[in-house]
Order: structure tokens, then C-alpha cells, then sequence
């Protein structure tokens, strides 16, 4: 598959974008002339698209043919930057929103990170390589964006294995069920393919944007690995790692960091981050330490020297603009880019315009919560996309699509048939809302009954267990 991302990461000022721009433009009016494999046309107008939208982000206004920029042009700087998929959708590691009652537009983000979409093509091809039945995750579109999963399996097919890292910014004692998709879809990776797991927590991050102690940032990293362990990983398999204590004792991993540091500049990451001149230098450099887990080599306790190992990141699409700036970087210093795959958004209980909070208690499911607190947050909170009466609802039926308590069930219920069966049934008016939410209720009171009971059951011998720097039981 085509990486388009490829092409345009690394063009750091307005004049080599626009230049790019202009080289793209020649490739697509050629690729049309010949009548080209329409696959290769679309890539490459996907790509000018693209290109196109970092202009006008980098200089502020559209590209035009023969007009190049001024050694002036830059867009102003108003804060974070805004990786915009639709008009008013905003999408970056900081903030999720959208207007949308169905959610973001994961198909213009896709074409906005210039990232592959998850086709069935390659659900299928998933399944051959590992021999089961795709996880739900894959078979609803939940993943649906992906860079380079082709090439793992590719490499995977030749007997060349693979590590996966993921991550955890530990802004809060407690996590939300949305917390948990990318490491139930982890777990099921490892489980699947039989292969090692870095999982990053970012406490260090978590200090530098919150207004929390380094003491506090550090203690929610222990409480969150306990809640990371008891969705069941493989400790023979799984290390678990705090940034505040592995960056102190890991010469190999600080010396990726600097490597990376090195190959970006303050203007790349503006232009990535939208830091601003008033951001503390921490936040600045803190990218790196990101991505350095990306690289095998900065964990020498389990690959030894190996650089060569190829990684892939299951992650919430947000957190994309960290793993571009790493890909751009990758080749530079002598290592492989690492793949991605990456999810949708899990809505708040309020509708699916913004991600839920760990601050606000009402937004979201909490691992904490009990069974009574479950069924009132959804009673009372999860969005409807029911009628006002029952008269009505049962008349025209409701919504699915926008429907809070029906978007929970295609995260979390495994049935594929009973799925479709409420949608219908929700479609038609034949189901009430009522009725839906309390399939939910009963959906999620034990799934999170069970996660508690086996919480419990991470002692901290075992959080220091899975946070040990040791050797891994594997075969690469």
C-alpha cells in the first residue's frame, strides 16, 4: 500500500511545501494523461489534497499555481494547531470536537493525516495472516485508519516478527471504559500475532499540561497500570513503564530521545503541535520521548542492540501527529518507521460531538462505578436518538446513528447478528430507548463487574512485576 504521509513529512518551511505542491501537481495531470491505474490517481490526488491543506495551515492562505510564498508567509499562531478533517471538526492530541451529532469525519481525517483506510480487503487479509476471526474492533470499523499494516504482515508472512507499543497519559486515578479500547484491541494482538509489548505511561507529559504534582502524575501511572494489567496482558510478553522512573535508568532509551531531538526542529513542532513562544521547553521537547519507544533498541533489557525491529502503535487517531513526526525522523537515524493503526473516538455519554473527560464524572462510564451508578449515568445521561413520544418512536422509528447507547454496543457487544437486530429494531420503532439503554445497562454492569474483580487481584508486587526492566519470552 502507498504511504502517501511519506511524501510530505519532513517539508518544514512554506517554499518546500510549495514546492511539493507543485511537483504533485505535474504527477497527478501526468498519471490522468495516461490513463493511469485509477488506484494510483486517487493516491496521488489524495496526496495534493493533503498538501494542499498543510499550505494554507503553514501560510495561511490557499496554494496557487506560479504565486510562490514570501520568506514572511506563516499563519499566525493562535495555540494548539488544529488538524482540521471537516469544516468543523477538530482533531489533535489535545482536543476532539465536532458539530456533527454523529461524530468526527474519519473519512476527510483520513485524507487530512494522509493515513490508509482499513478496507475489508485488508480485515481479511488480518485474518488469514493470523488465523482468526477478525476482533470486532477491525469487523465495525472501530480501527479504520491505518500506516504500513500491509508491510507488517508482509514481513510477518517472511517469519519476521513484530513488537507493539502503546500508551497512557495518567491524567487521573480513575479510567473511563473509553480508556480501554486500544489495550483490548492490544491484547488481542499479542494474543493473536504472540508477540512482546512496550506500554508507555506518560507521566512526565501529564506534569508539564496539567496542574498536577510530579507526585501525583506518578501515583495515577501506578493506579492506571493496575487498570491496564487487569484487561489481562501477558506478563512474559508485557512491560509496563513509568517515564518519570525508565528515562532515568535507561541509557539506551535517552539516547533515542536526543537522536530524535536532534532531527527536529522548534518550527517543525509548531507547526506539528501549535506550541507557542509561552510554552514551558518541556512541552517542546517532549514529543520525542514519545516516540522514542517506537525504536526496539531504546529497550535493550528485551531486543538487546536490535534496531531493526518494526513496531506498530494501535492508537486513537489524535495522538497520529506524534507518530508522523517519528516517521518523518525514522529513516534519518537509521531505523523503521514504525506502523500504525489507528481507532475512532469513544463518544461521551452526552452525544458523540466531543471525547468523554476524565474530569467530568457525568461524561463518561467509569472503571470505579457501581452497577447503580452505571444504570443512572445512562438513564439520565446517555444521548437519545429516539423520538419525544413513544407515539412517534414507535411511528418513524429512531436514529442509530446518533444514538449514544447503540454507539456503546458496537464497541462492546460481540454478537454481530444481535447487533444488527437492534439496529433494525431501533430503525424501525419496533425497539423503544428505553428498552436500548437497558440492553446497555446489562451489557456493561458485568463487563465492568469483572474488571474490578480482576483489579483486585493486581497486587503491587505485580504492577513492580510488569514495570521491571526484564527479558521477554518471545520469538522474533
Amino acid at each position: 500500500m502507498t504511504d502517501c504521509q511519506g511524501d510530505v513529512e519532513g517539508a518544514s518551511t512554506p517554499m518546500e511545501l510549495y514546492e511539493k505542491l507543485s511537483e504533485q501537481g505535474v504527477k497527478v495531470r501526468s498519471l490522468k494523461s495516461a490513463k493511469a491505474d485509477k488506484t494510483k490517481v486517487d493516491t496521488a490526488v489524495q496526496l495534493l489534497l493533503k498538501l494542499k491543506m498543510d499550505y494554507k495551515q503553514m501560510t495561511g492562505h490557499d496554494y496557487k499555481a506560479g504565486c510562490p510564498p514570501s520568506e514572511n508567509d506563516a499563519a499566525p499562531n493562535n495555540g494548539p494547531a488544529a488538524d482540521v478533517a471537516g469544516e468543523d471538526d477538530t482533531v489533535d492530541p489535545w482536543t476532539v470536537s465536532t458539530t456533527n451529532a454523529k461524530g468526527v469525519d474519519y473519512d476527510k481525517l483520513i485524507v487530512r493525516f494522509g493515513s490508509s483506510k482499513i478496507d475489508q480487503e485488508l480485515v481479511d487479509r488480518i485474518e488469514k495472516v493470523c488465523g482468526q476471526k477478525p476482533h470486532r474492533f477491525l469487523r465495525r470499523g472501530v480501527f479504520f485508519s491505518h500506516r504500513d499494516m500491509h508491510q507488517v504482515l508482509d514481513a510477518y508472512e517472511k517469519h519476521k516478527s513484530f513488537y507493539l507499543y502503546t500508551g497512557r497519559g495518567p491524567s487521573s486515578e480513575a479510567m473511563h471504559v473509553g480508556h480501554l479500547i486500544p489495550f483490548i484491541f492490544t491484547k488481542w494482538l499479542q494474543d493473536v500475532f504472540d508477540i512482546p509489548l512496550v506500554i508507555q505511561l506518560t507521566d512526565d507529559e501529564k506534569y508539564l499540561w496539567k496542574d498536577l504534582t510530579v507526585e501525583e502524575c506518578h501515583r495515577f501511572a501506578i493506579e492506571n497500570a493496575k487498570d491496564i494489567i487487569a484487561c489481562g496482558f501477558d506478563i512474559n510478553k508485557t512491560f509496563i513503564f513509568s517515564d518519570l522512573d525508565y528515562m532515568g535508568s535507561s541509557p539506551e532509551f535517552y539516547r533515542n530521545v536526543v537522536k530524535i531531538q536532534k532531527h527536529v526542529t522548534f518550527n517543525q513542532v509548531k507547526g506539528i503541535f501549535g506550541f507557542t513562544d509561552s510554552d514551558c521547553i518541556g512541552k517542546i521537547s517532549f514529543p520525542a520521548i514519545q516516540a522514542a519507544p517506537s525504536f526496539s533498541n531504546s529497550f535493550p533489557h528485551v531486543f538487546g542492540s536490535r534496531k531493526d525491529i518494526q513496531c506498530l502503535i494501535p492508537c486513537a487517531i489524535d495522538q497520529d501527529p506524534y507518530f508522523r513526526m517519528t516517521r518523518d525522523v525514522a529513516p534519518r537515524i537509521g531505523y523503521p518507521k514504525p506502523a500504525l493503526l489507528h481507532s475512532t473516538f469513544f463518544p461521551a455519554l452526552q452525544g458523540a460531538q466531543t471525547k468523554m473527560s476524565a474530569s467530568d464524572a457525568n461524561s463518561s462510564i467509569f472503571l470505579t462505578d457501581t452497577p447503580k451508578q452505571i444504570k443512572n449515568k445512562i438513564n439520565k445521561h446517555a444521548f437519545s436518538g429516539g423520538k419525544d413520544t413513544v407515539e412517534e418512536h414507535r411511528k418513524y422509528g429512531g436514529n442509530a446513528d446518533v444514538d449514544v447507547s447503540f454507539m456503546y454496543l458496537t464497541f462492546f457487544l460481540e454478537d454481530d447478528e444481535q447487533l444488527e437486530k437492534i439496529r433494525q429494531d431501533y430503525t424501525s420503532g419496533a425497539l423503544l430507548t428505553g428498552e436500548l439503554k437497558k440492553i446497555l445497562i446489562e451489557t456493561l454492569q458485568p463487563m465492568i463487574a469483572q474488571h474490578q474483580e480482576r483489579r483486585k487481584q493486581v497486587t503491587d508486587d505485580l504492577v513492580k512485576q510488569f514495570m521491571t526492566p526484564r527479558p521477554l519470552n518471545f520469538n522474533l
